[in-house]
């Protein structure tokens, strides 16, 4: 009897180790999508701005280029970010989850863990670990009990709900490890991440938190001086950055090698001038005086936000350096070649009083412009729509159902979505 018991409860505890593999498998997800009604495409050039509202900038004679912008290219006018803050954002729009990470915490870089030079600094309390294996990501409401965290954001019928974080709730879910850009190298495609103002004096991105442009946060303090350097540069904005595989580059094709500066050799500029340069999946950041976010801290103040005065002088220089992009990359060789689109977005409200909706647009070189949706998307939406013109499966919450391809966006138009 206890021979024949000992097998029971080794067979029961095997079945249920079973059930809970299945489950997960079941949940953290990475399925195949349905192809796109748009067609495919070969270039899509991402461009990340900061921190506000769609109603923020829209009629804003600060922005002259983004309302023009708004005008002329498609626009979803009912699109969200997925709560808050930044990183998460980022996040979710590379690889539909937010993998556990709720805050702008910096990585716990692979071998050297988080370091940083500056004195006093505590950056780097709450490292993250980096994402290597299927874990769990953390729960986003669309309403919550306090107006602490995200309020004012207007439901999917137009009506105020206040308190809200999301466009729809989001259950912490099992999430697949995993981002476009590792979807893209598993099919043969090619991605970066251009982010403005990585240190110059020692080249890279790995294991830098934020730089200048020329120090970051591993330069020597005796190198640049006693005080803090702004923080132009910030890996919050750099979702690439979070994971294991990347940071350690065991695949050339998927490593730190894929994210650049705008500048130098390999930069945005320069790959912009051959017709083979960009790669399939261009993700463009601004620094943080050219992205909206401003309030730069660390070193002489830049960029501030504290004065009306400031703010304006902030969204004049970001829409400049948005126009310089855009105009940049319609001009290339690179997106006169195949079916490209551009695709502007904005990660967040900054907590705003006001609803979490934000600026998305859309410019394709294969069909008319001008197109207005109203269909409600999110960042989820948009992974899925790019999974979807790349042909790749969908990835963690962008398979879920409200996850809508935005074909109307992308050039299909045979349903009404004004």
């Amino acid at each position: 009897m206890r021979s024949l018991f000992t097998r029971f409860l080794k067979t029961t505890a095997l079945a249920l180790i079973g059930a809970a593999a299945v489950s997960a498998a079941a949940t953290a997800r990475e399925l195949q999508s349905p192809m796109s009604q748009f067609g495919h495409l070969d270039h899509v050039f991402v461009i990340m701005m900061e921190n506000e509202a769609d109603t923020d900038i829209l009629g804003n004679a600060n922005a002259p280029f983004i309302n023009a912008y708004a005008r002329f290219a498609n626009r979803a006018t009912n699109y969200f970010a997925v709560g808050h803050p930044s990183a998460p954002n980022y996040l979710e729009i590379v690889g539909g989850s937010n993998f556990g990470l709720n805050e702008d915490y910096w990585p716990k870089w692979s071998g050297i863990g988080c370091v940083d030079n500056a004195p006093g600094s505590t950056g780097c309390q709450n490292a993250f670990t980096p994402v290597s294996g299927v874990g769990v990501d953390n729960a986003v409401v669309a309403t919550t009990k306090t107006a602490s965290d995200c309020n004012g954001q207007l439901t999917v019928t137009g009506t105020a709900a206040p308190n809200n974080c999301a466009l729809y709730d989001y259950p912490a879910t099992n999430f697949t490890p995993k981002t476009i850009a590792h979807q893209l190298v598993q099919n043969g495609l090619t991605w970066k991440t251009y982010q403005e103002s990585l240190p110059s004096l020692v080249p890279g991105a790995f294991g830098v938190n934020y730089s200048d442009g020329e120090f970051s946060s591993l330069s020597p303090v005796a190198v640049f001086g006693p005080g803090p350097i702004q923080k132009l540069y910030a890996v919050k904005h750099n979702p690439f950055a979070y994971f294991l595989d990347i940071e350690t580059g065991s695949n050339p094709a998927l490593s730190m090698n894929q994210v650049v500066d705008f500048s130098g050799p390999n930069g945005l500029w320069a790959d912009m001038q051959t017709e083979h340069g960009m790669p399939n999946l261009a993700f463009i950041v601004p620094n943080q005086c050219h992205d909206m976010h401003g309030g730069v801290s660390g070193g002489t103040p830049i960029c501030s936000t504290k004065t009306t005065d400031e703010a304006n002088l902030l969204m004049q220089e970001s829409d400049a350096a948005l126009a310089k992009i855009v105009t940049g990359i319609t001009s290339s060789p690179a997106w006169r070649k195949g079916r490209n689109a551009i695709v502007v977005v904005w990660d967040e409200n900054d907590y705003e009083n006001l609803a979490n909706r934000v600026i998305f647009l859309v410019e394709t070189n294969y069909a008319a412009n001008g197109f207005v949706s109203t269909t409600p998307y999110d960042h989820y939406s948009l992974l899925r729509t790019l999974e979807a013109g790349f042909g790749l499966p969908c990835l963690n919450h962008a398979c879920d159902k409200t996850s809508l391809v935005m074909n109307e966006l992308f050039g299909f138009r045979q349903q009404s979505h004004h």
